[in-house]
């Protein structure tokens, strides 16, 4: 288990700067935990309705019974339980994650903030690879949340299951894929996750992932933007050439859809020639194609310079406290992607210090590991030049660190997911 770092004066840090925005247009988190579309059919989801509804919309630690502890993190408990009386109608097969945090121990740490934290993030979430908030409440000085169980257990513990301690390239690939969205999800409602690592994905009974552990978040505003990219224009001249050759082609008109001859010049510029014989022909022939708009809902602007993470995790941006925001999403993608395929990170050290040193000096490399059919070498090929692109230590020239998750998923390795 790879150790944890923080600062206990700021491991949230509300220092994020962001673009302020009026609320008709920023994403929010808040949300009504009895409101999940994703879920609304799901006989877990049903039975705590029922519950709720049964008793008076109240739901308590006492009608929860719990069976076992299944894990702890820096700020809480989690414990396997179900809804202690069957509610009518309803089987009691329903299980249940119950995590547990002591207010007044996390005060003390001066954490208590990131519980809030995690609270609220999780109230507003809804997406199949995250987790479901099925209800919360206190009891005591304790503040409970009842959320989906997992009975995967995480993907540390399935590598470590696998015959050579690392996965398949297909089997990266479809952990690394539902990943990249859960994170492009939370990228769209202003969270980045910073705290992205094989112990934190956990396995749904049906395989698929889902990520876990908000207490690191960060919030921040975030604006929707549509971003035009250039269209792909195909000329054949003839020797005489109307269009100047340095001028730049991209469509600008407001749909973006190029027109027809007699507009042209609205987005192509075109400039007359200098004494043009009359008998001189010239012979233009335009694709004219839609040009491509992208929504792009990044937290670009998000800057925090919390020391927070796990070592082997960490970006070289918040090692060196330069600031950090939703790149750093995109670096630990690249580290847990390497750790799924190689079954270690690419800049692990002999220590803490020396881990740190590597991420910010080392030039990456990729251990040897033999393919048996070319189909095999060209994926090996594709996925080593993703994680390259994505372990960029400049983090404005890392993948994904303008237009998020829609450059990612572009890039030749998921090429064929759906």
């Amino acid at each position: 288990m790879m150790a944890t770092i923080t600062r206990y004066e700021s491991d949230y840090d509300s220092s994020c700067s962001s673009t302020t925005v009026p609320d008709s247009r920023r994403s929010s988190i808040s949300g009504d935990p009895s409101h999940k579309p994703h879920k609304s059919n799901h006989a877990a989801w049903e039975a705590i309705k029922r519950l709720r509804f049964e008793k008076g919309g109240q739901v308590t630690l006492d009608h929860f019974k719990i069976l076992k502890r299944v894990g702890s993190g820096d700020i809480g408990t989690v414990y396997l339980c179900k809804i202690r009386n069957p509610v009518t109608g309803l089987p009691n097969n329903n299980m249940y994650a119950l995590k547990v945090v002591d207010r007044e121990a996390l005060a003390v740490r001066k954490k208590l903030q990131r519980a809030e934290i995690e609270k609220e993030i999780l109230s507003g979430l809804d997406h199949p690879f995250l987790p479901t908030l099925y209800a919360e409440f206190d009891a005591s000085h304790y503040s409970c949340l009842v959320m989906e169980f997992c009975p995967g257990g995480d993907l540390h513990a399935a590598r470590q299951r696998q015959p050579e301690k690392h996965f398949s390239i297909s089997s990266a690939k479809f952990y690394v894929a539902e990943t990249l969205v859960a994170l492009e999800y939370l990228h769209m409602m202003g969270i980045v996750y910073r705290d992205l690592k094989p112990e934190n994905v956990l396995i749904r009974e049906d395989g698929h992932i889902m990520l876990s552990d908000f207490d690191l978040s960060l919030k921040c505003d975030v604006v929707p933007k549509l971003i035009r990219s250039t269209p792909n224009l195909s000329r054949q001249r003839d020797h005489n050439d109307d269009y100047d050759d340095d001028h730049d082609l991209r469509c600008s008109t407001p749909a973006c859809v190029i027109p027809i001859q007699p507009v042209l010049s609205t987005c192509l510029s075109l400039r007359k020639t200098k004494h043009t014989p009359a008998t001189t022909i010239i012979t233009e022939k335009i694709e004219f194609q839609v040009c491509n708009t992208e929504l792009v809902v990044e937290p670009l602007n998000a800057r925090s310079k919390s020391f927070v993470g796990t070592h082997e995790y960490l970006a070289p941006e918040v090692i060196s406290g330069q600031g950090h925001g939703g790149a750093v999403d995109w670096w630990t993608l690249g580290v847990f992607l390497y750790e799924l395929l190689y079954g270690i990170t690419p800049f692990k050290g002999e220590n803490n210090e020396k881990t740190l040193i590597n991420i910010l000096k080392q030039s990456l490399s990729f251990p040897r590991i033999g393919v048996s059919t070319s189909e095999e070498y060209e994926e090996m090929v594709k996925v080593q030049d993703l994680i390259a692109r994505l372990l960029v230590k400049n983090p404005k020239k890392r993948i994904g660190s303008l237009k998020g998750s829609i450059e990612i998923k572009k890039h030749e390795f998921f090429k064929g997911v759906n």
